[in-house]
């Protein structure tokens, strides 16, 4: 199995069957365009995806519990990985809050799921977004890291309106192996991530 996955990082590499459509859409697509438009002979050296991080807050958790374990399920179900819960680091007694508290839950993706999920995001989660007209193109950390929001977690599909009602919002971040934000940019349009061209100074589609 390592034999495969190291073979399937080189420009150019055919994806093994079964393999998830975002990665091979960056095998036989992203990674040689890139590639070329880079001028890098050295496939280590292009941008890829490392992992996503999807995080949500639930601050109602301090005085309702039930809504946490609502929010693991819902994130387990969008995910398909069971997410971790995040503690409170410090005491704030105006919130009733204290440390190591339970606030919310988070998980990190990797691999297949990791592709799986940037698949479900792009082309069935942001359409069903109100009034969407794409992501903004500056949410760069400076490193290469892009990071969204959603207010709620009913655009996904797989979520039962019916089972969760209460609207529950996530951060996301796509964290790359790109040296710049202008790199990163680049490779995430060439995945499909809709992002806005008038934000970074370029001109509109």
């Amino acid at each position: 199995m390592a034999k495969k996955t190291k073979a399937a990082e080189t420009v150019g590499a055919s994806a093994p069957a079964g393999t998830p459509r975002m990665l091979e859409h960056y095998l036989t697509t992203v990674q040689p365009s890139l590639a070329k438009a880079l001028n890098r002979t050295n496939p280590h050296s292009i941008p890829r995806l490392e992992k996503i991080v999807v995080n949500m807050g639930v601050g109602v958790a301090v005085t309702e519990k039930k809504y946490l374990e609502e929010a693991i399920g819902a994130m387990t179900q969008v995910t398909g990985q069971k997410p971790i819960a995040t503690l409170s680091k410090a005491a704030v007694s105006g919130f009733k809050l204290r440390e190591n508290l339970p606030i919310g839950c988070k998980v990190t993706l990797r691999g297949r799921r990791m592709y799986e999920f940037l698949d479900r995001l792009v082309s069935l989660a942001l359409p069903r977004v109100r009034d969407f007209r794409g992501l903004s193109s500056t949410a760069f950390d400076g490193h290469g890291n892009y990071s969204l929001g959603l207010s709620e977690q009913m655009v996904f599909p797989e979520i039962n309106p019916d089972k969760y009602t209460r609207p529950q919002g996530m951060n996301i971040t796509l964290v790359t192996s790109a040296k710049t934000d202008d790199e990163a940019r680049q490779f995430l349009r060439a995945m499909g991530v809709p992002l806005k061209k008038d934000d970074d100074g370029e001109a509109a589609a």
